[in-house]
């Protein structure tokens, strides 16, 4: 049997739902992620950093209506990273049903 595929990095859940969120979209503005998380902007921020640093998200920086936008989505490897870590999650969770 093979060591389960969790990903440390993704699997805090601010960090999960940040994935799933950008997961579902090309990518998504700062300010979005904030408030579906609701979490502060230092929050995010930490988190988005983790997830940076592992090569995950990648973010972009633009001018919209006169403020600078930062626009955060998915790499290739974050995509890859988080798929499999959600059929790992949904592999246990079909353990959990077929015991019971």
């Amino acid at each position: 049997m093979s060591a389960p595929a969790f990903d440390p990095v993704i699997h805090a859940p601010g960090r999960l739902q940040i994935c799933g969120i950008l997961s579902a979209a090309d990518e998504a503005e700062f300010a979005t992620l904030r408030e579906a998380l609701g979490v502060s902007d230092s929050v995010l921020s930490k988190h988005l950093k983790q997830l940076e640093e592992a090569g995950y998200v990648s973010l972009r920086k633009a001018a919209h209506a006169g403020r600078q936008r930062t626009w955060l989505s998915l790499t290739t490897a974050g995509r890859k990273a988080f798929a499999a870590h959600v059929a790992e999650l949904t592999r246990l969770a079909g353990l959990a049903s077929a015991a019971s």
